[in-house]
């Protein structure tokens, strides 16, 4: 069984022998900055940073995986180097999407620049809100949630004095969906991120993108009374986009965004931006879509570092080398890393979690020195990525915001019910389509306990296999038809 447990890496002091090392030792130019593996030895890799590599190990007992590009067990480690193996082309020329082009492409129903650092409606920096998005990948469950709820304490406002907000990108497996009915009522967005966390989803077909993604909505529905109205966007494993299958499936399915797509390290940061034309950077994964989506939209990853690359770069906040620093060291570089946003074109700062980042003291620490000192920020706004998305279409100045309906916390008409006090605590069976291996899974929920663990092809538990049947929802009236009907995408 597969977790996916990234884990961060301890950046040596440099020897004369690492030096001699990191000469021998060439970054792969043609392909850009990132992890790669030491030709020596699995318990190392190189971490490429604008050509130059800088040596890393792995924690005691770990070992680099050359295809995940992370720290992890033995038995779960590819070890390289491995061949990188380009991904085919399978779409014609006369299919792929074109350059931005302004004067066709104009608010709400489309949004691009040349580079994507432009702020929409050509707002003043000093005008924009700067916004912080909250966001946390994963199963939430015991390991997590109590840390969450620190996070959203109560006692962080936003200048309206509404309680801050993030958004959850939910996996199956090991969720307890009463704690994720309690966010959902608490005002955070629930957002999904598949059903197994399969790894290789990236070159799947459209069938398992859609038993991923929409059994992950129905699953979210029928335990956690989420309706899938209010479920809108998507995260891809790993950060892996499925290509054009994935967008497809936003299309067909009424989902409004997709937040896979990371970015390289830019000095200026990257606005969200709709899939009409060709996405404005490089695409860091290698399977970002490359037809037209028209109308869907992107809410990218740029990459978190700071001007020494001190903790290197990356997408996930976990994900950079800061667990060997204190607390006030690790609000420092968060500080830094911020005010390149805050100082420049206020495109919106993502903070993307894994449970791994909370069970680390001196991280934890110094994310809560970071959110309190942003709370003496006038214009800073913890709002969710779909309220992010709703300025965006039609963007306020700040001294319009008092008043802004689309943030205000008195509305909560569409807010998910309120949870059980105690929740079913169900002990189901479990037997992975893959494996002849039957076990039990745990599983809590205020609704009545499923006959078997919810899973790929049965996302209500009936213990029925393949009885799942979606229906593209833009058939017969649109997507926007078919979401107003709830969780109509399943019929029985």
């Amino acid at each position: 069984m597969f977790f996916p447990y990234i884990v961060c890496s301890l950046r040596l002091f440099p020897t004369a022998q690492q030096n001699k090392e990191e000469k021998e030792f060439k970054c792969p130019i043609e392909q850009g900055n990132g992890n790669f593996a030491d030709p020596v030895t699995c318990r190392r890799f190189y971490q490429c940073v604008d050509g130059f590599p800088y040596l890393n190990r792995c924690p005691s007992g770990l070992y680099f995986d050359d295809i995940q590009k992370y720290c992890t067990f033995k038995a779960e480690a590819k070890c390289g180097p491995l061949a990188a193996t380009p991904a085919a082309t399978t779409e014609s020329p006369i299919d792929l999407a074109k350059k931005c082009n302004p004067a066709e492409c104009e608010l709400p129903y489309c949004y691009c620049n040349k580079d994507g650092t432009l702020i929409p409606k050509g707002l003043d920096p000093e005008e924009t809100p700067q916004i912080i998005l909250l966001t946390f990948d994963g199963a939430v469950n015991l390991n997590n949630y109590e840390h969450y709820r620190k996070v959203f304490n109560g006692k962080r406002k936003n200048p309206n004095g509404c309680d801050i907000k993030g958004t959850f990108f939910i996996s199956h497996e090991y969720s307890n969906y009463q704690q994720i009915q309690t966010l959902a009522n608490d005002g955070h967005e629930i957002a999904v991120e598949t059903i197994s966390l399969q790894m290789g989803l990236q070159d799947k077909g459209y069938e398992e993108w859609v038993g991923e993604m929409i059994g992950m909505r129905s699953i979210l529905k029928h335990f956690s009374n989420v309706s899938a109205n209010e479920i809108n966007g998507m995260r891809a494993p790993f950060l892996k986009p499925g290509r054009n299958t994935q967008y497809k499936v936003i299309e067909d399915f009424g989902f409004i965004y997709d937040s896979s797509v990371s970015v390289p390290p830019s000095p200026i940061p990257v606005w969200p931006y709709t899939l009409d034309y060709k996405i404005p950077h490089e695409c860091k994964s290698g399977t970002c879509p490359t037809k037209s989506f028209p109308g869907i939209w992107e809410v990218p990853l740029n990459a978190h570092f700071v001007e020494s690359y001190e903790g290197g770069h990356c997408p996930y906040m976990d994900q950079c080398v800061l667990h060997n620093h204190d607390a006030e060291d690790v609000f420092a570089w968060l500080q830094e890393d911020f005010e390149r946003y805050y100082y420049q074109n206020k495109a919106p700062y993502m903070m993307p979690f894994h449970t791994n980042w909370f069970q680390i003291k001196e991280l934890e620490r110094g994310l809560h020195k970071f959110l309190d000192w942003t709370q003496t920020l006038p214009d800073v706004w913890f709002v969710t990525i779909t309220q992010a998305l709703t300025w965006i279409t039609d963007p306020k100045t700040n001294k319009q915001l008092g008043g802004y309906e689309p943030w205000n916390c008195k509305s909560k008409s569409t807010q998910t019910p309120k949870p059980c006090n105690i929740s079913n605590k169900c002990a189901l069976a479990f037997k992975e389509p893959t494996s002849n291996i039957s076990d039990t899974r745990y599983m809590e929920t205020c609704f009545d306990c499923p006959a078997v663990y919810p899973w790929l092809g049965d996302s209500h538990g009936s213990g029925i296999p393949g009885r799942d049947n979606y229906i593209d929802q833009s058939e017969g009236g649109g997507a926007s038809a078919g979401r107003d009907q709830g969780d109509e995408e399943e019929q029985k």
